[in-house]
């Protein structure tokens, strides 16, 4: 398999944006630039096998491949948060989800 340059730099660039973006949907994630870098390619990947599972197909272009990868990264992001334990989300000072898996 052959992959230009050009190919690569858009990768990267998908995969960083789509990585902040989902930072800034979930707060207190923290990863740093390496890490939506790493979130956002991860996501692109879970986003591009996902969406066609469930019927969705937002199109071609560098915008649907953005929002492609966003929605797997928060996808992904939502599992690590599930797994490290940190329970809910805090959003304009609101916590959701604080105490849902203590009570069972």
């Amino acid at each position: 398999m052959h992959m230009s340059g050009e190919s690569l730099l858009i990768i990267l660039v998908v995969g960083l944006v789509a990585g902040w973006l989902a930072g800034q949907i979930v707060q207190g994630t923290g990863f740093g630039i390496v890490g939506d870098l790493l979130i956002g390619i991860a996501g692109a990947f879970i986003g591009s096998w996902l969406l066609p599972q469930l019927g969705l197909y937002l199109g071609s272009g560098i915008i649907s491949a953005v929002i492609n990868a966003t929605i797997g990264a928060l996808l992904l992001l939502l599992v690590i948060r599930l797994v490290r334990g940190r329970g809910g989300w805090s959003w304009g000072g609101r916590r959701w989800g604080g105490n849902w898996g203590r009570r069972w």
